[in-house]
């Protein structure tokens, strides 16, 4: 209904899905399964331009209506209340509430002590609408129509090792030289054992390998500060054992650091609900300026 609504309100597919943070073909096969189940056109279709049926511009003002009836009531409960309330259900993978949200669920906390947060924490892309997730943080492409995103921040990938193995091995001057080393990578994700480096005639990917491999980067992280590889991590992760001297980055100048965007994804219509919203706002806040950024660190060495 709302998504309906929108695109009257803002004169096409295209404006309405950019307002929701949804994709065009999104909001269009979702009025096509509204009109489907009324079984009614509702909007005339042209390559000039979006216009109700009769039908549809008499549903939208039934549906204005209902709309600011739900706005109002939501209004006056958590006016009520004074601020957001109720149980608010975030997905997140292991990585990010370990090393960031962990620290920041205080603060959130102390500014809406009325929402009950349920946390979970999975390193897959689970179905957030069938898994009844209000908010989860995406690390990568969103790739479901069905869901509407705010991206918040970008992380880079990092190559580091500890101080100790460096000592024992000697840091590699060239990406050729990790053949000489142990890398450790991510098993459950084969990709990630192609380091890709900057080269004049454009990319090199060097493919890496080593006496040991484990299913997670939290894995990854602890078997890297022990000294029993070079690893290869986002910089969320490595970040406090970078600025903590357990970790030393290396061949910062040659390698290609693929930046990844951190989104929110959620079910479109949710972002209406306050708890939602404040959750949003929060995070928007509190990591939009990615303060796991290691740029001045890594350029000091």
């Amino acid at each position: 209904m709302s998504l309906f609504v929108s695109i009257l309100d803002h004169g096409g597919f295209s404006a309405a899905a950019k307002a929701l943070g949804l994709t065009p073909s999104a909001v269009s096969k979702a009025v096509t399964r509204l009109e489907q189940r009324l079984s009614v056109r509702l909007l005339e279709r042209t390559t000039r331009r979006i216009a109700p049926t009769p039908e549809g511009a008499a549903y939208a003002e039934s549906l204005r209506r209902i709309l600011d009836d739900l706005d109002k009531a939501e209004a006056a409960v958590v006016e009520g209340r004074g601020r957001p309330q109720g149980r608010l259900r975030v997905n997140a993978s292991i990585a990010f509430v370990v090393h960031q949200l962990a620290a920041a669920l205080p603060d959130f906390h102390a500014s809406f002590p009325d929402i009950r947060l349920d946390l979970t924490l999975s390193d897959h892309v689970i179905d957030v609408i069938a898994e009844g997730v209000d908010v989860a943080v995406r690390i990568g492409a969103v790739k479901d129509e069905r869901l509407g995103f705010r991206r918040i921040a970008e992380i880079r990938r990092v190559i580091c090792a500890s101080p100790a193995y460096l000592a024992q091995h000697g840091a590699p001057l060239e990406p050729t030289d990790l053949a000489h080393h142990s890398c450790i990578n991510v098993a459950s994700s084969p990709h990630l054992s192609l380091w890709p480096f900057r080269r004049q005639d454009g990319i090199e990917i060097v493919e890496t390998r080593g006496p040991l491999n484990v299913d997670n980067a939290e894995g990854v992280l602890a078997l890297g500060v022990a000294g029993l590889g070079i690893i290869r991590l986002a910089d969320l992760v490595v970040a406090n054992a970078i600025r903590e001297g357990r970790l030393v980055p290396i061949l910062t100048e040659v390698h290609q650091s693929e930046p990844v965007p951190v989104s929110l994804v959620f079910p479109a219509l949710r972002q209406r609900l306050p708890r939602v919203r404040a959750f949003i706002d929060f995070m928007v806040a509190r990591f939009g300026s990615s303060p796991w950024r290691l740029d001045d660190l890594q350029r000091a060495r």
